[in-house]
């Protein structure tokens, strides 16, 4: 029987989360990260985004990670502009409109955060203020974060996915561009039912 596969990869920004290039893009693809053959993603981050991307070789986890049904949280670290006062964040947590759709309610909080540089680092204005929010959703439309960010006056300006359910990236001790197997135990946090999950 082969083993099933399950990696856990700290995306860096500038990479598209597929193996086919785009024709004309910038992105280089997963191909420049040497993954092992046979693996896809589950799931996606932009480009643009940074952090914990899944990838295996089993095709039904991608149902059982992304379908709705599960409820399988995702937490995001969002570097806005600005300072949200508490009357945006509650707005964010209660959902916004996004092109014409109401998104689910989140989990928000303002937090600090210890990355990594991001290469190339982001525009910094010293006129204007910015903080780190954690945002946790459990559905995952378009570029949802940014646009939820954006729709209360809070432009993104770095995208970090911290947390794939209980499975944290910061406790894996990978660096940018690097990837492992996930062990028995990491691998039941990732599937572990929602109401089980550690705050």
């Amino acid at each position: 029987m082969t083993a099933r596969v399950l990696i856990a990869l700290y995306k860096p920004y500038g990479v598209l989360s597929q193996f086919t290039p785009e024709p004309g893009s910038k992105w280089q693809t997963l191909t420049s990260l040497r993954l092992p053959a046979r693996v896809y993603p589950l799931g996606r981050l932009d480009a643009d985004s940074e952090g914990l991307l899944l990838l295996s070789d089993e095709p039904e986890l991608n149902h059982r990670l992304l379908h709705p049904q599960y409820g399988h949280r995702r937490e995001y670290w969002v570097q806005v502009e600005g300072i949200p006062d508490a009357s945006k964040l509650a707005t964010l947590a209660a959902g916004v409109e996004v092109r014409g759709q109401r998104t689910a309610p989140v989990e928000v909080r303002r937090i600090a955060v210890d990355l990594p540089p991001r290469v190339p680092p982001i525009r910094h204005r010293v006129s204007v203020p910015d903080c780190w929010l954690s945002l946790v959703l459990t559905e995952g439309k378009n570029r949802q974060v940014r646009r939820m960010t954006a729709a209360v006056g809070h432009p993104t300006l770095r995208l970090h996915r911290a947390a794939i359910s209980s499975l944290q990236l910061g406790a894996l001790g990978l660096r940018p561009g690097a990837w492992r197997l996930l062990e028995t135990a990491e691998r039941e946090l990732v599937f572990a039912p929602p109401e089980s999950k550690a705050r």
